[in-house]
């Protein structure tokens, strides 16, 4: 028997199974070529936001930093990348130790010289590199707190030591091998506000001995601090904690520093003192005067 489609040489017609594979196929097709589209068209939007996203936390809370020279070798080496926690001296106070990072900016030169970005777009890409630790800011200094307001730092004792309030330090486990603590003699008391820094490889450290006829006698000032080093990132062979070496935590030096606080409470009080048994006198006269009247 011959169909009416063979009989009109018609094509033969699918079955309704087949019509409907093929409808979902394409509307598979066109799903997933939405998605690339969406994709793409959503690429620049998740880029911006990250960006945001980074730059809040770089302001703000931690930052990448590149180190550029061989000034705080071997405890951190050239080419390295540094975390720095921008909101702990929000919670504490500077410690001597403190491996920071602070900038140059109307003090010091830079110790690295940068050239100038040619063009905008150059100056965009070394802004967003200086940002996010690629590239090196050029006044942006990395170096170990010493002395702290109101401090003594002396080089050198009779072994050769740099010494705080009197206190010898033991550098040994942080200082590059073969530099002694100093090459160069001073003595300064750290003014308020301000702090003593220097580089753990002393030979080439242009740190605070480098800036004595400076205004602050090479001391820097505390608000140009941006924040605390305290981890090695980059490169992964290198990750690691950068501590306050236990020369720091001599009871002695705590005991300065503990000292040191107490002074003003103690002229506080001292000058109150004599205040308050004027007043009583005063007092005590008055009422004497009153009976007698």
């Amino acid at each position: 028997m011959i169909s009416e489609d063979r009989e009109s040489g018609a094509a033969p017609r699918r079955p309704a199974e087949d019509e409907v594979g093929v409808v979902a196929e394409e509307t598979q097709k066109t799903a997933k070529d939405g998605k690339k589209g969406s994709f793409w068209k959503e690429l620049p939007v998740l880029i911006v936001v990250a960006l945001v996203l980074a730059l809040i936390i770089k302001t703000f809370v931690i930052q990448a930093f590149y180190i550029p020279s061989e000034s705080m070798e071997n405890t951190l080496l050239t080419n390295d990348r540094v975390l720095v926690n921008k909101l702990v001296y929000h919670v504490r106070d500077i410690e001597r130790g403190d491996v920071v990072v602070f900038s140059g900016v109307d003090s010091w030169d830079g110790e690295v010289r940068l050239e100038e970005p040619s063009n905008p777009v150059a100056g965009f890409f070394r802004w967003v590199g200086t940002a996010f630790g690629v590239v090196p800011g050029e006044k942006d200094y990395i170096k170990r707190v010493i002395g702290v307001p109101g401090d003594t730092v002396k080089c050198c004792d009779a072994k050769g030591r740099v010494t705080v309030n009197g206190v010898p330090l033991d550098e040994k486990s942080y200082l590059h091998p073969g530099d002694a603590p100093s090459q160069r003699f001073f003595e300064v008391k750290v003014p308020q506000d301000r702090l003593w820094v220097m580089g753990d490889h002393r030979f080439v450290s242009l740190d605070s001995r480098s800036h004595l006829g400076d205004p602050g006698g090479g001391t820097i000032p505390i608000d140009k601090v941006i924040g605390r080093a305290f981890v090695i990132v980059w490169p992964f062979s290198r990750a690691a904690i950068i501590p306050i070496p236990p020369t720091f935590n001599q009871p002695a030096l705590k005991a300065v520093a503990v000292a040191t606080e107490a002074v003003p409470y103690a002229a506080g009080l001292a000058g109150a003192v004599p205040l308050i048994l004027w007043r009583r006198r005063r007092r005590l006269s008055t009422r004497g005067g009153s009976r007698t009247s």
